[in-house]
């Protein structure tokens, strides 16, 4: 029987959601919990794998397990977990149902303090040494609508065996101190949002016209895009599915 689990983590203390030799993981920590509890061993499958430092406030991912699974899971799971991952549900899915492959979009949200935040030093990007022009920021975003393949954004010597996407969303607002991005796609590369940010940033701060993205997308390197902004201030905060 497959089911998914649904579930949050503060990426602070691990390498990624992926299980990864010599360096702890939240699959590594998730699969202990369930494998302990349900006394069989359980392995996971995520609708996605973050990278080291990254958030998600939701994802998912799926097990199969030999037996019914006591409505009292998530619970239980939640007492072996660290206090940095929380499940929030377990639920039944068809045997066929995959978290990754029948995943229809994923959604992130990026954080940028303006201002020197105490409290927010290791959940958003500190930027408040140069003012950033959010204006031009989002005209950037409209021109990412204009184009699919994203190399230029792509983590490199990755096994991607394609770099194309669709763009759903992709918008700046700023929330009084604070600018948050969020952006929607069928998929997203390895590094691709952090790419993307850090590219926005060096055109809201004056450096690069937004007109200058779309040299960046068509010369297909990423060695044509700005630095990938910080891994801490990068949230995964959804995954779309139909599970009918």
């Amino acid at each position: 029987m497959r089911y998914f689990i649904e579930f949050s983590y503060n990426g602070k203390n691990y390498f990624g959601y992926q299980i990864q030799p010599n360096a702890i993981s939240v699959q590594e920590e998730l699969e202990k919990g369930l494998s302990t509890i349900l006394r069989e061993e359980i392995k996971t499958i995520g609708a996605g794998r973050t990278d080291t430092g990254v958030h998600a406030k939701k994802i998912f991912a799926h097990f199969d397990a030999e037996k019914e699974l006591d409505e009292d899971l998530s619970r239980k799971l939640n007492s072996f977990l660290p206090p940095d991952i929380s499940v929030k549900r377990i639920f039944r899915v068809q045997h066929d149902f995959h978290a990754r492959f029948d995943a229809t979009y994923r959604t992130y949200e990026y954080y940028i303090s303006l201002e020197k935040n105490p409290f927010t030093q290791e959940l958003a990007w500190q930027h408040w040494r140069k003012p950033l022009d959010i204006h031009k920021m989002n005209e950037a975003c409209k021109i990412l609508f204009e184009y699919e393949d994203f190399t230029s954004f792509a983590k490199l010597h990755t096994d991607n065996k394609t770099n194309i996407c669709k763009m759903y969303k992709a918008e700046w607002i700023q929330n009084g101190s604070e600018l948050i991005f969020t952006v929607s796609a069928n998929r997203f590369l390895r590094n691709m949002v952090r790419a993307i940010v850090g590219t926005m940033v060096e055109i809201g701060a004056g450096k690069i016209e937004p007109e200058d993205l779309r040299k960046v997308i068509e010369n297909k390197n990423r060695n044509a895009a700005g630095t990938s902004a910080p891994a801490h201030g990068l949230y995964l905060v959804d995954v779309g599915y139909e599970f009918g």
